[in-house]
């Protein structure tokens, strides 16, 4: 039980963070909406890819 919440909050975490990165850089609803859905891999790509 412990490991399932843990990855249900880790997965919604990285979803908010992603919509909040997204729409600070693109001020865009529908691409913080697409990347909210990829979520963690968003994330990790903008850490590594940013300029």
């Amino acid at each position: 039980m412990v490991r399932s919440e843990g990855t249900k909050y880790g997965i919604g975490f990285g979803s908010a963070l992603a919509i909040a990165i997204s729409y600070t850089t693109n001020k865009s609803i529908l691409w913080a909406i697409i990347h909210g859905i990829l979520g963690w891999l968003y994330v990790i790509y903008f850490a590594l890819f940013r300029s």
